[in-house]
């Protein structure tokens, strides 16, 4: 998925082309694209198609489009102080630019299936904080990962303002999916080959607006052990 935008040279070009296709809209959203270079989550071998519209794959490593993401960060509607649950959270690409928007009183949650994946958003969280000008610039709510399967977050977990899934998610988990929100909280997930938007407006009322077409791998079921318990995903806020 991608290519809707042709390729920069650098970060910064990339982010001048989202914006002028209009897939980047807000001043909010362009300050926290220009503020993480994308070419950093990329292996050293592959960094020469970072700043194409192409969604990059390297065994369980894993970016979307940035035509995608510009579209997921503008439909989460993001503003300081909110907490965040990102659902497959792998490179930790967005959740760092979540985090620059969310600032110090913000939550910033990631659940991730494979550990591979999240030592690797460790260090590359780790590279942003040490190295980069912008963390000096913004308040950062610096993003906490944990391994597991989204499917399996305990019951008693608090609910969050904003919630991203990265999955295409199946239709009989889309209850799922609602119940992780607070009223007045808004859900962006890929539902039937649709980033959709889903905003619970009461405690059993939802307005749902399909963004655009898309094509992501499925959520992956959970696998329960011997004893026939699935190992519970525990997030506090």
């Amino acid at each position: 998925m991608g290519g809707a935008v042709s390729a920069g040279e650098d970060n910064d070009e990339l982010i001048d082309n989202l914006k002028e296709a209009q897939y980047i809209r807000t001043d909010l959203v362009e300050q926290a694209f220009r503020a993480i270079d994308r070419a950093d989550y990329y292996l050293e071998e592959f960094k020469e198609n970072a700043y194409k519209d192409l969604a990059w794959k390297h065994g369980n490593i894993h970016l979307s489009a940035p035509c995608i993401y510009s579209e997921v960060m503008e439909a989460l509607d993001l503003q300081p102080g909110l907490s965040f649950l990102n659902l497959g959270s792998g490179t930790g690409y967005l959740s760092s630019m979540v985090g620059l928007i969310l600032g110090p009183f913000g939550v910033n949650h990631g659940v991730e299936l494979h550990s591979d994946v999240i030592e690797y958003a460790k260090q590359k969280l780790d590279f942003f904080i040490r190295t980069s000008d912008s963390f000096d610039k913004f308040d950062f709510c610096e993003p906490s990962f944990v391994t597991g399967n989204c499917l399996e977050i305990s019951p008693d977990c608090c609910q969050y303002d904003r919630v991203y899934c990265g999955a295409g998610v199946q239709k009989e988990h889309e209850e799922y999916m609602k119940n992780l929100l607070k009223v007045g909280g808004i859900l962006v997930m890929p539902l039937e080959e649709k980033l959709t938007k889903i905003t619970r407006t009461g405690p059993s009322a939802w307005e749902t607006k399909k963004i655009l077409a898309v094509s992501f791998a499925p959520l992956v079921q959970p696998c329960h052990s011997e004893s026939g318990k699935s190992r519970l995903v525990q997030l506090q806020l």
